[in-house]
């Protein structure tokens, strides 16, 4: 019996595979508990529900794969509500998605073909079309893949068909639970040399530079993605980029996500998972505009912007503040009228900002070179293609946006420079000559005035700096050297009120804050140095020091100081949202907080430790973070603030030995215990923040009873026994994406591990905030630091003040 049993399995196993369709009829609809399965069964599309939603919409997935990972979506913007439904297709080649009371919530655009006997089919490559029956030619009234959702897969096209004006363009969803379009998308720019953007609503993020002939020059690793061809066609009717994959058991996607990142995934059999291997923006050079017109990025290198050869900053005083957006600006006009302008080469660079260019194929360098320097408005030229030694033209008009530098790869650009700028010692005519000496003469004098001018103001600074002139030596900086504006006090006094009480926002350790009003209404803080502080003013010296030089969209603006006589204060911008704790471990404004908002304010946090620990001009270890010193702008954006109790580290200093431990923030366990502290002690604060904005309760608390003695023990039992999902905030209810909680409680605990060298540093976490939960390692045992002993400080208790600028309040105690 047991052969014929085992028959009759496989003739039943062999009839349901021969009774899967791929085709929907109008009269053979696609049921709600149908799915259509591709002809080898590579793809299959039917009715799905996102994670913790009732709403239905039709998709397509991998049918091979045990993670149906959804790639395409009919109806994104219009779901079947708490309802089934049916996807057919009309007499007139039509599809629509019917409700079960008969309603017709979606409808796909007219057929552009005339179709007498329609069906609709799932075609191999995963298209689903509507053609003609028994129609092979490929002649398609409608097609799924002219309508992408944020999914490429192989033989999808992104770009512009210029025969229809077809844009296909990828749009995140708007939440991991809610395909309809989000803020996120990708898209062709066909203007000039064609590039590839990723924006978030109309503000460019990232580009991949244009086509070059082998790879977009913004990527120059797809050269080595093996088992992979790449395509860009830019002719008459269309210009796309498409993929396929040469080894056919490669199961991929290229997307763009909810969270603000274009991947590129391929499936993993072994590990029954998605392997993410790359992912843009992956540094602070891949942002556009991050070292404006005619600077360039180097993300290895520090500070990131430098202006080109020939070029100085526009705005020196940004640029020292590390803020490169507003760019550099010519040393020397062009002289095109004489022809005496040339070019200089940088090499191994993402080539400019393509939108105002010109290519010609039929040009080779040489000649390029020959039309650039006959063109007043050209700046620079490149060549269009490498390939095969090189070969096209492109030449720029007008400023130069977005370059950066590439270690080994990259291509030659030459800009254009005047004689002046250039690198050469002879062939300058007497005319020349006599102009430069006469410039000399000129320039000794002026810089002369300007010197007599700098030397009474830097007087006159350190006269009003007399007090401070014990700096942190690591600084290297002179008080009359900062560039920091000196307010007289008559003006912030008045700003303030004369210190009314009606001003005042809260006081901390270091003295109260007001809130003022300059003369020309800019909405300041002022933190004013209290004549009882004992620690106050090395804190004053420090935030000057550091903060002066500092500028980052995640990092609070000190606007300048204020010293005269025994007064010394601090301005900062005003956060009208005021610090982040007041939010958290608030009830009634906890709610206030969706997750959302509160994954925002996690990765302006990382980013804004990401500048302190790389990309600023010193490696500066803030030392005290925690939710009191988060500040939040008026769009709820996180600002890190006071930076009293940050260090400066040198070059190749990985950690520091300090014999006094201050600051109350939440200190990781070899700072607690041992006074030691590197860029690691930030990235256990940051770790505990995390947890702490994911929860909305304080690290301090009590969690039912021991070993749970504080947040991170609490979180670190609940991951242990598979129950994370209960840390969240019960505020935000269920209306959050699990998987993403689930990532960062994750991230949270791996920034808090017990030993410094287990933990991430900030440029992987910034990464792993977009990264799949799976390809995240898994947390070890965590630094319980923090614990409830006589050294505590709880400088959040209900009866203090929320400022905008946080109060400081400081822990001295020495270490075992």
């Amino acid at each position: 019996m047991e052969p014929i049993v085992l028959l009759l399995f496989l003739l039943l196993l062999l009839l349901s595979f021969s009774t899967a369709r791929d085709t929907i009829t109008p009269s053979n609809p696609l049921a709600d508990n149908e799915t259509l399965v591709s002809a080898t069964g590579t793809f299959a599309l039917g009715f799905f529900n996102p994670p913790n939603s009732d709403n239905r919409y039709i998709g397509l997935w991998y049918n091979q794969i045990s993670d149906h990972t959804i790639l395409w979506v009919a109806n994104r913007a219009s779901p079947l509500v708490n309802s089934t439904g049916v996807l057919s297709v009309t007499k007139d080649g039509r599809l629509t998605i019917t409700s079960q009371n008969s309603t017709v919530v979606w409808t796909s655009p007219n057929s552009t073909v005339e179709l007498t006997s329609p069906i609709a089919q799932l075609l191999e490559n995963g298209n689903l079309v509507v053609m003609q029956d028994g129609d092979t030619s490929g002649n398609y009234g409608w097609q799924g893949f002219n309508y992408l959702t944020d999914t490429l897969i192989p033989g999808m096209k992104l770009g512009v068909d210029l025969t229809t004006g077809i844009n296909r363009t990828l749009v995140a969803w708007a939440s991991e639970n809610d395909p309809s379009p989000g803020p996120y998308h990708g898209f062709m720019d066909i203007r000039g040399d064609p590039d590839i953007y990723f924006c978030r609503d109309s503000t460019p993020i990232w580009r991949s530079g244009a086509w070059d002939g082998t790879h977009l020059s913004g990527i120059p690793d797809m050269s080595t993605y093996r088992g992979f061809q790449f395509n860009f066609v830019n002719n008459a009717s269309e210009v796309v980029y498409f993929y396929s994959v040469i080894n056919r058991s490669y199961i991929s996607r290229l997307l763009v996500n909810s969270t603000g990142f274009a991947q590129r995934a391929l499936w993993l059999p072994d590990a029954n998972q998605w392997n993410f291997f790359w992912n843009a923006p992956k540094d602070l050079c891949d942002d556009i505009g991050q070292c404006g017109p005619y600077g360039l990025c180097d993300a290895n290198d520090s500070p990131l912007c430098s202006c080109l050869q020939g070029f100085d900053p526009k705005n020196p005083s940004n640029w020292n503040l590390r803020d490169g957006h507003d760019g550099c600006k010519r040393r020397t006009p062009l002289d095109c009228k004489n022809g005496t302008d040339g070019f200089v080469t940088v090499s191994n660079v993402k080539l400019p900002q393509s939108d105002n260019c010109t290519v010609d194929m039929n040009l080779n360098l040489d000649q390029c070179r020959r039309l650039c320097l006959g063109n007043c408005s050209c700046t620079a030229y490149a060549s269009a293609n490498v390939s095969g030694g090189g070969s096209g033209c492109i030449i720029w008009i007008g400023n130069l946006f977005d370059i950066r530098n590439f270690v080994g790869s990259g291509q030659d650009l030459y800009v254009r420079l005047a004689a002046a700028d250039l690198d050469v010692s002879s062939g300058k005519t007497q005319s020349t000559i006599v102009a430069v000496a006469v410039s000399l003469v000129a320039a000794a004098l002026l810089l002369t005035c300007v010197g007599c001018f700098l030397w009474r103001r830097k007087k006159k600074r350190r006269v009003l700096l007399g007090a401070m002139t014990s700096f942190n030596e690591k600084s290297n900086h002179e008080p009359g050297d900062l560039d920091l504006p000196i307010f007289d006090f008559a003006t912030i006094a008045a700003s303030i009120d004369y210190f009314s009480d009606e001003n005042k926002l809260g006081e901390g350790g270091f003295g109260p804050v007001y809130k003022g009003t300059l003369e020309d209404n800019q909405e300041i803080a002022v933190k004013r140095l209290a004549k009882t502080s004992i620690q106050g003013l090395e804190e004053f010296k420090n935030e000057i020091v550091l903060i002066a030089k500092l500028q980052h969209r995640n990092l609070v603006r000190l606007l300048g100081c204020c010293i005269q006589g025994e007064e010394r204060m601090l301005i900062y911008e005003y956060m009208p949202n005021r610090s982040l704790d007041a939010f958290l471990f608030e009830k009634e404004r906890a709610a206030l907080l969706d997750w959302k908002m509160r994954h925002q304010i996690i990765v302006g946090i990382a980013r804004g430790l990401l500048y302190l620990h790389q990309d600023s001009r010193f490696r500066i270890i803030h030392r005290d973070l925690k939710a009191s010193n988060i500040l939040l702008d008026e769009d709820m954006n996180p600002k890190i603030s006071d930076f009293g109790m940050a260090r400066i580290f040198g070059g190749d200093e990985t950690d520091f030995n300090t014999r006094k431990v201050v600051g109350t923030g939440y200190m990781s366990p070899e700072y607690a215990m041992d006074g030691i502290f590197s860029v690691k002690s930030d990235v256990f604060s940051f770790g505990v923040l995390v947890l702490e904005i994911i929860s909305g309760k304080k690290n301090r608390g009590v969690y039912a009873i021991p070993p749970h003695i504080n947040l991170v023990a609490h979180a670190w039992s609940l991951w242990k026994e598979g129950k994370s999902l209960q840390l969240v905030d019960e505020s935000m209810g269920y209306s959050f994406p699990t998987n993403e909680a689930l990532r960062c409680i994750k991230l949270g605990l791996l920034c808090v591990q017990e030993h410094p060298e287990d933990r991430p540093l900030m440029s992987s976490v910034v990464l792993m905030l977009g990264s799949d939960l799976a390809s995240l390692p898994q947390p070890k045992q965590p630094g319980f630091a923090a614990r409830r002993g006589p050294f505590e400080v709880d400088t959040s208790s209900s009866n203090q003040d929320s400022c905008t600028l946080n109060e400081i309040s400081v822990s001295m105690f020495q270490p075992r």
